[in-house]
């Protein structure tokens, strides 16, 4: 979800297909895991084998200027194509001159037309924190990111039941990974923590009309313990946005489209990155 979740119109009808899209994708994920599960030992043993990670959550924890997780992706269901032929590697260097503090690579390729190689590809050339972006639902792909060289995983709340979400969190975690838990709403956010998050996203995606909101998150702030990492995900398109969202406390931003589409990601990065948090109490 997030800049993961696909975006839909607006019109009568809309929410329905973009469950369906967001089924579709599922749909598709169970499929690349079940070709992946016949290799399971091999991609555990490569988990184990790969560089130690880097400190996503330490760096998203630091209070000393709201940390910026700048995104790389060339597409998505709704937007379609952004930037198709950007290079990861030179776009991700630009974001680490302009002050980001951790990426988020897409790996998904039918959708968004990422790909693993993006990711080991950036972690190899920039030295931030890397998380995997994508529709994770087994272990399989746990051990697969960790073998690629990711820092950090994503766990959508959405289309993941109560003990699974424990599991793969725990599993990420056993990996020396940081997890990036996703919510929506009041209900996904305490599911979210019971589960153990120690990074929560809150995505400010309003699952009915499919706009933006800022509001989303710091209507739900206020449920999140200060010793939980808090992002806030979706619709940061400016330093103003993000200066809003630091003043209520909230320690880290994940901006993937604008930054994408912006004509000096560096100088975006560095506005984004500008504010200082406000501690939550």
């Amino acid at each position: 979800m997030s800049d993961t979740t696909p975006d839909a119109p607006t019109h009568p009808g809309a929410e329905s297909r973009r469950e369906d899209v967001l089924q579709r994708i599922v749909e598709t994920k169970r499929k690349e895991v079940e070709a992946l599960r016949p290799r399971a030992a091999e991609w555990a043993r490569r988990a184990a084998e790969a560089p130690p990670p880097r400190d996503f959550h330490g760096v998203l924890a630091d209070p000393s200027g709201l940390s910026l997780i700048a995104e790389v992706k060339r597409r998505s269901p709704g937007a379609g194509a952004i930037r198709p032929e950007l290079d990861p590697v030179v776009l991700a260097k630009r974001y680490a001159a302009g002050g980001a503090r951790a990426l988020s690579i897409l790996t998904d390729t039918s959708y968004f037309q990422g790909s693993l190689d993006d990711l080991s590809g950036v972690r190899e050339a920039v030295p931030l924190p890397c998380l995997r972006k994508d529709f994770v639902l087994d272990p399989v792909q746990v051990h697969e990111a960790r073998a690629f060289g990711a820092d950090a995983i994503l766990l959508i709340v959405r289309i993941l039941e109560d003990g699974p979400l424990r599991d793969l969190r725990l599993l990420a975690e056993e990996l020396g990974m940081a997890v990036l838990v996703e919510a929506h709403d009041g209900e996904e956010v305490e599911r979210a923590l019971a589960s153990g998050a120690r990074i929560l996203g809150i995505n400010n995606r309003d699952l009915a009309t499919f706009s933006t909101d800022l509001q989303v998150t710091l209507d739900l702030l206020d449920s999140v313990p200060p010793e939980v990492v808090l992002v806030s995900e979706s619709g940061i398109r400016t330093g103003e946005d993000a200066a809003r969202l630091a003043a209520e406390g909230v320690d880290a931003v994940l901006v993937g489209e604008a930054l994408v589409r912006a004509p000096d990601p560096e100088a975006l990065s560095r506005e984004l990155s500008r504010p200082r948090p406000v501690p939550r109490r």
